[in-house]
């Protein structure tokens, strides 16, 4: 039970946090040792922070912030290590959440991202669906269009690296095709790589029963 408690996501994240949080503390501490072995009055100088730290206080405002956010992450689960989140352009896991950043590896580039937990309010938490549309002519009969997607919804449901795959029928009406949607979840940090095997998938089938893909057509009118 111990070993579950300690494998959770959000326990990780915790204790990566506090040990962060402990190393600066007792950092601190070692310090003020060393500076009282060394003859400093450590006493008299810590008397004389007050003022200083006021000064400083000002100067340190986004690390409170990051802090502050730091612990309202992990007690508002907000996310966890091992979740997906988006900042920015950068969409990746997260790999840690110290006191005063949170890291992701960007999917796309395989890059540590840094990104300071006051900015949480900017962070989307990706969670793993994935939406895929698949236009079919008109001249495809609804009936038969939705055995064709059903088709595709059992061939990927055998994939393993999909989690569940539903078909939520007709999504949208063009002026060259209707538009049918499929929704998938999976693991967030594999949406990339799922979503090709998918439109893999799609364009196989529309090959194999000869479907094209139909475009949109622009009719120009003459005035003579």
């Amino acid at each position: 039970m111990a070993h579950k408690i300690l494998n959770s996501k959000k326990n990780k994240t915790l204790i990566r946090m506090l040990k962060s949080a402990a190393i600066g503390f007792i950092g601190i501490i070692i310090v003020l040792i060393v500076l009282q072995f060394c003859g400093v009055n450590v006493t008299s100088m810590l008397a004389g922070v007050g003022i200083a730290s006021i000064v400083v206080g000002f100067a340190l405002q986004d690390s409170l912030k990051d802090i502050i956010r730091g612990f309202v992450i992990v007690s508002g689960n907000y996310y966890e290590i091992g979740d997906v989140i988006k900042f920015g352009d950068n969409i990746g896991p997260v790999t840690s959440v110290s006191l005063l950043t949170t890291k992701i590896q960007d999917i796309n580039s395989m890059n540590i991202v840094s990104i300071a937990n006051r900015n949480i309010d900017k962070v989307e938490v990706d969670p793993g669906y994935l939406y895929v549309p698949v236009p079919l002519p008109h001249e495809i009969k609804l009936a038969k269009a939705e055995i064709f997607m059903r088709g595709i919804v059992k061939q990927l449901a055998r994939r393993k690296d999909i989690l569940t795959v539903d078909y939520q029928g007709v999504n949208a009406i063009g002026n060259s095709s209707y538009t049918y949607q499929l929704v998938i979840t999976c693991d967030p940090a594999n949406k990339l790589q799922v979503n090709r095997e998918v439109l893999h998938t799609i364009i196989a089938n529309l090959e194999k029963c000869k479907i094209r893909i139909p475009h949109d057509q622009l009719d120009i009118h003459s005035k003579k």
